[in-house]
């Protein structure tokens, strides 16, 4: 916590901090109301998960701009300082930097490309570039590290909730921002250090936190995907993902699968909210055209995932 502070009051902006406890188990929440009484806390008397959590925060919060920024992420000096200029344009929606390793320089996280697998929707790969006047888009924000234009978060309704309790959700929200004709940006130069996956691994077993991914995954199509395609997404998981996945024995998945029936109002319920979204003018295929079109004339260096 002091270096997040440090490195906030470096910028040299008007700033507040929210924390919201999604009710821990430790003493996080006395140390907090002991050591920084100035920070605005919220407690959770029940777990809900990452996107119901930052919703709260974003709810209260009272400036121009929304760091989402996880606990298990670490601000770099100087992480500001690059990225205001984003939002010089009006079409901004936020900005993510660059997220390496804990220890050393290994980078976990950069711009992401999007592609079409079939009718499904994937990173192709990361990507970045040494080249300071380049504005590079990104598929989407992470949600560990995302500065955010808090009106246009506010106006197209935060996180959605049916991602609880994680993945998935940052990735719909900037699909939102995208259709809506906002863009989203990765700047090499804000640099943040992350401790890989110190968030899922103590949730039960990894088979569970994989059903919960797939899951989100269908979602997230459920949500965006509309007629034909919409209809060839879901014979593609059916027969080409599903099917040899459990013959194989991976039962998981099945949990998976059925979640899209067993939760087929709240689907519907969300995919009602996105089509009441005013300015929401693009498909997800207009989308990553837009994309992958951007980088045609610049030189970038990529990475797998």
């Amino acid at each position: 916590m002091p270096h997040t502070i440090g490195v906030i009051e470096e910028a040299g902006v008007p700033y507040e901090i929210i924390v919201v406890d999604d009710c821990s188990k430790d003493e996080s929440v006395n140390y907090i109301r002991s050591a920084y009484p100035n920070i605005r806390l919220i407690v959770n008397p029940v777990n809900k998960g990452f996107s119901y959590t930052c919703n709260q925060g974003i709810a209260v919060a009272q400036y121009e701009l929304i760091l989402l920024l996880n606990s298990d992420v670490k601000l770099m000096p100087g992480y500001f300082e690059h990225q205001w200029k984003y939002f010089l344009s009006a079409d901004t929606f936020g900005v993510m930097g660059r997220i390496i390793d804990m220890e050393g320089d290994h980078i976990q996280d950069a711009a992401r490309m999007p592609k079409f697998n079939g009718f499904k929707l994937k990173t192709s790969y990361f990507y970045y570039t040494d080249r300071d006047d380049d504005k590079l888009y990104t598929y989407y924000l992470s949600g560990a590290n995302a500065l955010i234009d808090a009106k246009k978060l506010k106006q197209i309704q935060g996180f959605y909730e049916i991602f609880s309790p994680f993945y998935c959700e940052d990735i719909e929200l900037s699909l939102r921002a995208w259709r809506r004709g906002w863009k989203c940006y990765y700047e090499h130069r804000s640099v943040c250090r992350h401790q890989m996956s110190a968030s899922t691994k103590n949730y039960q077993t990894a088979k569970w936190v994989k059903s919960v991914y797939y899951r989100n995954r269908f979602y997230l199509h459920a949500l965006h995907l509309n007629g034909a395609a919409r209809l060839g997404w879901f014979m593609q998981i059916t027969f080409i993902d599903l099917l040899p996945r459990m013959l194989v024995g991976q039962w998981w998945l099945w949990k998976s699968y059925t979640a899209l029936f067993k939760n087929h109002k709240e689907i519907k319920a969300y995919r009602n909210r996105l089509s009441l979204l005013s300015g929401i003018h693009k498909n997800v295929f207009d989308v990553v055209k837009d994309i992958r079109r951007s980088v045609i004339n610049l030189n970038i260096s990529r990475f797998k995932p």
